[in-house]
């Protein structure tokens, strides 16, 4: 009963079931999935919320389990040579949604894509470790230079920079097949929902933007006996708290956010619905080192220390996220103790006044007011934390002049990646269990999604030598000690380690929080 009201409901407030016909038998999820996707291009998009629904349409060579690890999906076995540096893939037999035969060549296909700067991916710095993965997206050398063959139609060839023991959950999130004759058909309008020749659980039905997107179950998906859900429909909940009154009220089935300052309420009055576990994703402020006032390492650094993460966590996000020591979170594999933000353990008092003297430093006081516009997201405890931080910055003097400004959350990644900000909140969970996952977006070769450009050549120099290390302590010492150069910089300040939340009604069945925050609909199910 509680479906159909909520459905009923969801049409009043959504607009979104005019031209919906949901057959009763049907199994529906309503997914809150907190913002508008830039892109559903498995080759493109990388920012969280995009990777839900790439997910329930492409499945790679693994894919993600219901706790988020990579397991083998259209690959069926991993044959891994002694070095290290080259993997044999088998393929499955398994079909794209339009019934053709998914090969070993649509697999080289997908990667090639994948690094192509034709291509555009924001993010291809994950696959430097495939040989000349590097030199393809930097344009020396053509796509087809890429290390991946097709040894037949079944058997896939990697071959490596240097070994990657992580490589799995790499092509979990990179690794799908592209169909190569869906894309000389229709070239960029493949990805229409009437061109669109999918691998995975799900084929998309429309897209309307900023209200809908509807997936339905794909008869062709190699393992479709086994996907319990009929059709998915993904919400762009921007409006955490409206997402939540939806939840409570029934309108939606789930939410992949909420607001942390509203945990003991939801706890005292809906705990069936609460669903919190650690979590792997770092909220930061990234400062534009391009910037005149970003460019000066002495006001980053200021600005960074003057942040009383403790009161943003304990205070104003209710307990529900843990104050950042450091970039790297706990729980990550290989993350030694030793680096953190200098001034962490500090008073706030000494912090305020150490921020002062390094702004007086460069010059600003007075006569010379610090004036910038800090801009956030509307998601992720940004609207109660900017405030505050806005709070925390005025403080250091009064000749620093703060102004916070929301901007929606494709327009800020936008501006982000063009360099349009001196100062920006920003997010970020590794595609891989390693701490490189989270410090390669600082690496010069990083492209766009270094949106503070910030690097530096010693900084380069401990990436590429822990990467080539065979000794996996000395490897894990050398990355330690680049985040510590990281986290001395002040490129970016972490503010808070984000803890997985979401708000998930009794209905859904199968659902288990991941720290990577990627639930594939292709596990869940409905009562």
């Amino acid at each position: 009963m509680r479906f159909f009201a909520g459905l009923a409901t969801l049409c009043l407030v959504l607009g979104a079931c005019g031209e919906a016909q949901i057959d009763a038998d049907e199994r529906v999820i309503h997914h809150g999935n907190t913002m508008e996707p830039m892109t559903l291009d498995p080759h493109v998009g990388y920012i969280t919320p995009e990777r839900q629904i790439i997910n329930d349409l492409f499945v790679g060579l693994y894919q993600p389990d219901n706790a988020g690890q990579p397991v083998f999906a259209l690959a069926t076995s991993a044959v891994v040579s002694e070095d290290g540096l080259t993997w044999t893939l088998g393929l499955r037999q398994a079909r794209w949604s339009d019934g053709e035969m998914i090969t070993a060549s649509d697999a080289v296909t997908g990667l090639r894509r994948a690094v192509d700067p034709a291509t555009r991916n924001p993010y291809p710095t994950t696959l430097f470790a495939i040989q000349n993965a590097q030199a393809v997206s930097e344009g020396r050398m053509p796509a087809d230079a890429l290390g991946v063959e097709a040894l037949d139609e079944r058997t896939l060839r990697i071959t490596l920079e240097h070994p990657a023991p992580y490589l799995p959950s790499v092509l979990s999130v990179w690794g799908q097949p592209a169909p190569t004759h869906a894309i000389a058909e229709f070239g960029e309008a493949w990805m229409q929902p009437e061109n669109i020749v999918v691998s995975g659980a799900f084929d998309l039905v429309r897209w309307r933007n900023n209200d809908l997107i509807e997936l339905e179950r794909n008869p062709n998906f190699f393992d479709a006996d086994q996907v319990c859900l009929d059709r998915v429909y993904y919400y762009p909940t921007v409006d955490t708290g409206a997402a939540e009154r939806r939840v409570r009220n029934g309108e939606l089935d789930l939410n992949t956010d909420f607001s942390g300052a509203n945990l003991p309420m939801l706890n005292e009055r809906h705990p069936e619905l609460v669903d919190m576990v650690p979590g792997l994703v770092v909220r930061s402020i990234a400062f534009n080192t391009q910037s005149q006032i970003g460019g000066d390492v002495r006001v980053r650094t200021a600005l960074g220390m003057a942040i009383d993460r403790r009161f943003v966590t304990e205070e104003v996000l209710a307990g529900a996220d843990i104050p950042a020591r450091r970039y790297v979170p706990e729980g990550v594999m290989g993350r030694l103790d030793g680096p953190q933000l200098s001034y962490v353990d500090d008073p706030m008092d000494a912090r305020r006044a150490q921020a002062r003297a390094l702004l007086e430093e460069a010059g600003y006081g007075p006569d010379n007011p610090l004036s910038l516009t800090l801009y956030y997201q509307p998601s992720a405890g940004w609207p109660r934390v900017a405030p505050v931080v806005q709070q925390d910055w005025s403080l250091i003097a009064d000749w620093v002049q703060i102004e916070i400004m929301s901007r929606d959350s494709q327009l800020h990644y936008d501006a982000m990646r063009s360099g349009d900000f001196v100062a920006a909140t920003s997010g970020w969970v590794g595609d891989f269990n390693d701490p490189y996952a989270y410090l390669l977006q600082f690496g010069s070769d990083a492209g766009e999604i270094n949106f503070s450009r910030w690097s530096t050549p010693e900084y380069d120099g401990l990436l590429r030598i822990a990467l080539q290390n065979p000794d996996t302590e000395a490897r894990y010492q050398q990355l330690a000690d680049a985040e510590q150069l990281f986290l001395d910089g002040s490129g970016e300040t972490p503010i808070f380690i984000e803890k997985t939340k979401a708000l998930v009604t009794p209905r859904v069945t199968n659902w288990q929080s991941s720290p990577w925050q990627i639930n594939p609909s292709r596990w869940m199910c409905v009562k």
